[in-house]
């Protein structure tokens, strides 16, 4: 088996640390469009409206990032777990990340940026709270009582397992019909809910959002997906959470359909090859291992629930984790979506709030991660942008943790995860000649790089050492005059 290595001890290495600085945001020169088109997401999990807005503005547009998602930003169970805002009170666009006002500014502000807004749409079911409340907004509320909205006839009640909570996921009505941790589970078959659902959706397209990702749609019938779809006043980009289950009954393929759907598999699985496995084995990724196909699929090294339920990469591996994000912007699969996380040592823990729960604007690398900031992600998202549509080409691997591949014509990666440097060996780009900037390692604005130049000769052919656990990465939005 080929040895593996103590990450803790590498990441104090010059290379690996400089993976991890944060990219310096120039404004692009004059009549430079970034080529290709902007499909990237970021989700900035739990950020507030306002820092949102000023995000957009100073880094997601100036980098070329497509798409931002935003949290949940209804009315919600008013404590403090990352969580509550999943549990919905009311469809008032009201929430401790900030007010209506607010919301829209930041949907104005980041579309006058170039970035479109995806939401996180809860509509599977509303709160948990056995006893009920009063919600953030000052909404009160039972646990199958929500004046104006629903009432009692309006939610399932399985009477299962001695409750109404879900425990067996092979058990299709089981999963679609009781409660996800006793949330109370509303009646998608309706079409008084799936009415009200829509006229939320709709509020938030009035707003002027770009689209929605629906949080638990593996527990609503894909067909009652379709009919809310259906009442939508405008065409919209749509993302489902279907959680992939070996053997399970439910399969995400049922909801392609109605729009994208995640592919859970995909940061599971990427994890195993820096961890455990081989890089090598990443030269066919994606639909040959029975992903679903690329064009209805949202890639994601890790998301805010899955980087607490372990098995992927976290900004918690440092360099690796940077390794497979540039790995994944890279790679022609799927939609990819990066996270930016808050910084969190329990699964429960909230976002940096004040005494009232409130939401504290973003202070990047005080309380919030902000991974979509770091050099080699953010500058990887221009090398996305730059190769759509060119295929895979070159491919070149050692066997084990070295790998290298172009995007036809249009940009190179190479990977070195080994214990030790790759030196005196030269990498076939398929590259116009010229002088190429190494978006790994520096930033490239005003046709000036702020790193390592890197030479592709008439051949299409450049020679680097690449260190342990290092990269280099070049492509045609980045070539130096």
């Amino acid at each position: 088996m080929h040895r593996r290595r103590c990450r803790s001890a590498l990441l104090a290495l010059t290379a690996v640390a400089s993976l991890l600085v944060p990219t310096a945001v120039a404004a692009p020169p004059a009549g430079a469009a970034t080529p290709g088109t902007k499909k990237v997401i970021v989700q900035l999990f739990e950020w507030n409206w306002t820092s949102v807005a000023s995000e957009c503005t100073n880094v997601l547009g100036p980098k070329g990032y497509g798409y931002v998602q935003v949290s949940p930003p209804q009315e919600h169970v008013n404590s403090s777990p990352w969580w509550v805002a999943y549990q919905p009170v009311s469809y008032k666009i009201e929430s401790r990340k900030g007010t209506r006002a607010q919301f829209q500014s930041m949907v104005t502000t980041c579309h006058n940026a170039g970035v479109k807004v995806l939401v996180d749409t809860v509509v599977n079911h509303m709160s948990g709270q056995e006893n009920g409340g009063t919600g953030w907004a000052g909404t009160s509320y039972g646990h199958y009582n929500y004046p104006g909205t629903y009432g009692s006839q309006d939610f399932h009640y399985c009477g299962r397992n001695g409750n109404n909570d879900i425990v067996n996921y092979g058990d299709r009505y089981e999963v679609q019909n009781c409660e996800l941790v006793n949330l109370s589970d509303l009646k998608t078959e309706s079409d008084y809910v799936r009415t009200r659902l829509a006229t939320y959706m709709n509020d938030l397209l009035s707003l002027g959002v770009d689209g929605f990702r629906l949080d638990a749609s593996k527990h609503m019938p894909a067909a009652d997906i379709a009919a809310i779809k259906g009442k939508l006043s405008r065409s919209a980009y749509i993302v489902q959470e279907v959680i992939y289950g070996a053997g399970e009954p439910i399969q995400p393929t049922e909801y392609t359909g109605n729009g994208d759907v995640h592919e859970f598999r995909y940061g599971k699985d990427l994890a195993r090859m820096f961890n455990s496995e081989r890089l090598a084995y990443l030269r066919n990724f994606g639909e040959a291992w029975g992903y679903l196909p690329s064009g209805q699929a949202v890639a994601f090294v890790d998301n805010h629930d899955t980087q607490r339920e372990g098995g992927v990469l976290t900004y918690k591996n440092g360099g690796a984790y940077a390794l497979a994000n540039a790995f994944m912007l890279a790679w022609p699969y799927g939609t990819p979506a990066v996270m930016s996380s808050f910084s969190f040592s329990n699964k429960d823990q909230g976002p940096p709030s004040d005494a009232s729960n409130k939401v504290s604007n973003t202070t990047c690398y005080s309380g919030w991660e902000c991974e979509h900031r770091w050099r080699v992600v953010a500058n990887m998202v221009g090398f996305n942008n730059a190769t759509q549509g060119a295929a895979v080409a070159n491919w070149y691997d050692n066997g084990y943790q070295h790998i290298a591949f172009s995007r036809a014509g249009k940009g190179y990666l190479t990977i070195n995860d080994e214990d030790f440097a790759v030196s005196g060996r030269s990498y076939y780009t398929g590259l116009p000649a010229g002088r190429y900037c190494d978006v790994i390692h520096g930033d490239f604005a005003n046709g000036s790089c702020s790193g390592p130049v890197i030479t592709v000769d008439s051949a299409g052919w450049f020679a680097a050492t690449i260190p342990a656990h290092d990269a280099v990465a070049i492509h045609v939005g980045a070539k130096l005059p």
